[in-house]
């Protein structure tokens, strides 16, 4: 992997999630209500082999969740990580059926995840129902990361 690359995953992840926080932080703040839910992954605890640029950035929304829940939690405004493990998207269908089998192998529930149970999850989060979480990551995974 190159630098150009790494670089430019943190940028998209990591910076890219800062920036929209700047953006959005301040009325927040002065609302004092806000939530901010990040969207990292389970790689983030786990690691993967040709993956230490996506790890490190998904990595690293953990920590910016936790010390903003810290910094902004006073101000009424919760910020929280959510993880997906191996969701029915367009980059897990690039996967040979072996891949595939061998990751639902190792899954408790034996199934594939659905974009719906990351946006429940989100939904959750960003209601009043969730207004007490903070600083979480919680893993959508069917099991897979056992809660890291």
């Amino acid at each position: 992997m190159g630098e150009d690359s790494f670089v430019d995953v943190l940028d998209t992840n990591l910076t890219g999630a800062y920036r929209l926080v700047k953006a959005v932080s301040g009325s927040m703040l002065r609302n004092r209500w806000g939530r901010i839910v990040f969207i990292s992954s389970v790689v983030a605890m786990s690691g993967s082999a040709g993956q230490a640029n996506y790890a490190a950035s998904k990595a690293g929304l953990i920590g910016l969740a936790r010390s903003l829940a810290r910094e902004f939690g006073p101000r009424g405004v919760t910020c929280n990580v959510v993880a997906p493990g191996f969701i029915d998207t367009d980059m897990t269908s690039q996967l040979t059926d072996n891949r595939r089998d061998e990751v639902l192998g190792s899954i408790p529930l034996s199934r594939i995840g659905r974009p719906d149970d990351v946006a429940a999850t989100v939904d959750f989060l960003t209601s009043e129902a969730g207004g007490y979480v903070t600083g979480a990551v919680i893993p959508v995974d069917g099991g897979l990361g056992m809660g890291h």
